[in-house]
């Protein structure tokens, strides 16, 4: 297929995606440059205009700060600024394609990023840039899934599509990679996702799409072709989606 299910989307990709495999943590370039050719080349093919949220895992988590005695609004803003250097990383890659980018940020710096400004954002999508959201919602205790979320609603995103990194494909009944008899669920519902537990997204986020009506696609972002994969519909991956399943 050659056009989009979506007219617009938000991909979230986690910051351990474009962490060096050899050792856990940092940036790797040739995962960066990978995603930044699937993002343009399923922009210019599909014509879909494409957000993207990013994480800071691969540098700082604002928790785990939190967790070794760290005040948590600051490890949070830690976390924020960790996102930010991903997003400049990303945007370099997909730059020196041809694709024209913006990296809006929620906390203020002016020197390296826009502020977030949501009809800006739109905007810049209807111009046929790549924008990529960085700093999370700008406010401590809330995740990148939940920025997700919120900035899809916000920028009239038909969908949110959630890259996975840990070899993970979808949404299953329990962790596959602790219990073998874990099944694929191929569909869910919001309501679902939040009465099991299933790991798709933290709660706050669930909730939001629930309420807004926004269908998730969970997926294996390290897989080449994914991308382009979910948004031309091909059956990969987990739908999470309003409707009950069956």
């Amino acid at each position: 297929m050659t056009t989009s299910r979506f007219r617009r989307v938000v991909l979230k990709l986690s910051g351990e995606a474009f962490a060096d495999r050899t050792i856990g943590y940092g940036i790797d370039s040739a995962v960066v440059q990978r995603i930044a050719e699937e993002v343009t080349k399923a922009h210019n093919e599909l014509g879909v205009e494409i957000a993207v949220v990013v994480g800071g895992g691969n540098i700082f988590r604002g928790m785990h700060g939190a967790t070794r005695g760290m005040d948590r609004a600051r490890a949070d803003y830690m976390g924020m600024l960790a996102t930010v250097i991903n997003a400049l990383a990303l945007q370099d890659a997909i730059e020196a394609l041809g694709q024209q980018t913006r990296v809006q940020t929620a906390i203020s710096m002016a020197q390296v990023a826009e502020p977030y400004i949501p009809l800006r954002a739109i905007r810049h999508l209807e111009k046929g840039r790549l924008v990529i959201f960085a700093a999370g919602t700008g406010n401590p205790y809330f995740t990148t899934d939940t920025t997700a979320a919120l900035r899809a609603a916000e920028i009239g995103a038909e969908a949110v599509l959630k890259g996975t990194h840990s070899g993970v494909d979808g949404v299953y009944s329990a962790d596959p990679r602790l219990d073998p008899t874990a099944v694929k669920l191929l569909e869910v519902s919001h309501f679902e996702v939040l009465n099991r537990g299933l790991k798709v997204m933290d709660s706050t986020a669930i909730t939001f799409c629930m309420d807004n009506a926004l269908p998730i696609i969970v997926f294996d972002v390290m897989e080449p072709g994914n991308i382009h994969r979910a948004l031309v519909g091909e059956p990969i991956g987990t739908l999470v989606s309003s409707r009950e399943a069956g």
